[in-house]
C-alpha cells in the first residue's frame, strides 16, 4: 500500500487536506458520526492498497458520496489523490495514530461489531 503521511506533497487539484498537526478529536469524532462515513474508513482500513472512489459499497447517489469524502478528507481521516482522472482514497491511519493513538482501531472494532449485529 502507498503510505500517505502529511509530509507527502498534497494533489494539486486537492488543496483541503489538513495538516497532521490540525487534525482535531473534534473534527474526527463528528465526521465519524455518520454510519456511511464509518462504512467507507472500514472498508480502507480493510483495502491492501489505495481505493477508488467508486469501489465502495455504499449506497448513496454520487454527490451525497462526494459530500461524506469531502467531510471525511476536511477531517483529517483520509488523503485524496488523482491517479490519471480516478481520484483515489487512502485513510491517514499514521497521521490519526500520532494524533489519537487507539482511537481510529476503537472506532474500526466498534463499527465492525455493530455491523455484525444488524
Amino acid at each position: 500500500m502507498a503510505a500517505r503521511t502529511s509530509a507527502r506533497i498534497a494533489d494539486e487539484r486537492i488543496t483541503d487536506h489538513l495538516a497532521a498537526t490540525d487534525i482535531t478529536l473534534q473534527g474526527v469524532l463528528d465526521a465519524l458520526t455518520d454510519p456511511v462515513r464509518r462504512a467507507i474508513v472500514q472498508q480502507l482500513a480493510a483495502a491492501e492498497e489505495d481505493v477508488v472512489c467508486g469501489a465502495f459499497d455504499i449506497e448513496v447517489t454520487a454527490s451525497t458520496r462526494t459530500h461524506h469524502f469531502k467531510v471525511l478528507r476536511q477531517a483529517g481521516i483520509i488523503w485524496q489523490h488523482y491517479e490519471g482522472t480516478l481520484k483515489m482514497n487512502t485513510l491517514r491511519r499514521d497521521d490519526l495514530e500520532r494524533a489519537f493513538p487507539g482511537l481510529l482501531d476503537a472506532i474500526i472494532d466498534a463499527a465492525d461489531r455493530e455491523v455484525g449485529r444488524a
